[in-house]
């Protein structure tokens, strides 16, 4: 069972190809970095495995259905896939509480209020997210707090797998190394992780497999290291 795009060939602005054949699987369970230099097609590469770019040719598959663009996607296709980002504040509304911010993907699955509460709580605990900070919104809380609180929504989707974009590099040490011990437990449970860093050095910590994706890749990506 894995999430794999395959042969991804695609760009943005005036044609040009920022992928050009390009493939990467993430099996369930396992966590694949995805490192490389600014411009290789690293934030192209994980929204086309998050559904929200469409390539020009190529193919995703989500556990062996093939999926075309996310709109077209079955409900559990899409539910199967969490994307974290760098920003939390440009991923979160500064209207919303951070206990809304975790609530939505509930609501979006119409879970019962009854139950609503506990998930949030036990997710909020997971990340390790305070219950005072749950009434404050983001402008009241800092960057690592409100990455926190991004995790905890992607968690509560219940994904099968979950696409990190730079989840760290707005953060403190601190709350790196606490990010990271909840998403290997998480990888422990099964959860399939792409991790998009700068910070090669990070990646060998964490991933079980890196995959250094050079300058404008032209050619299929393989795994150039393994950790676990």
């Amino acid at each position: 069972m894995s999430l794999a795009a395959e042969g991804i060939h695609t760009g943005h602005d005036h044609g040009i190809p920022v992928l050009d054949g390009v493939g990467l699987e993430i099996p369930r369970g396992r966590a694949i970095g995805l490192t490389g230099p600014s411009g290789a097609g690293k934030t192209t590469l994980a929204r086309v495995c998050a559904l929200l770019h469409r390539p020009w040719s190529g193919r995703v598959s989500v556990d062996g259905v093939e999926v075309s663009r996310r709109a077209d996607a079955p409900t559990e296709t899409r539910r199967a896939i969490a994307m974290l980002f760098q920003s939390p504040r440009q991923s979160t509304s500064p209207r919303l509480t951070l206990e809304r911010i975790v609530t939505e993907p509930l609501l979006v699955s119409r879970v019962p209020r009854a139950e609503r509460a506990a998930v949030v709580r036990d997710a909020a605990a997971r990340v390790g997210l305070t219950t005072d900070l749950l009434g404050r919104r983001p402008h009241q809380v800092s960057d690592g707090q409100l990455q926190r609180a991004c995790l905890a929504r992607a968690l509560v989707q219940r994904p099968r797998y979950l696409i990190c974009d730079e989840m760290t590099a707005m953060l403190d040490p601190a709350t790196t190394a606490s990010l990271v011990a909840v998403l290997r437990e998480a990888v422990r449970s099964g959860l399939g992780i792409l991790a998009v860093s700068h910070d090669r050095a990070l990646l060998d910590v964490w991933a079980d497999d890196v995959v250094e994706l050079p300058d404008r890749q032209l050619r299929s990506i393989e795994p150039v290291s393994s950790n676990r």
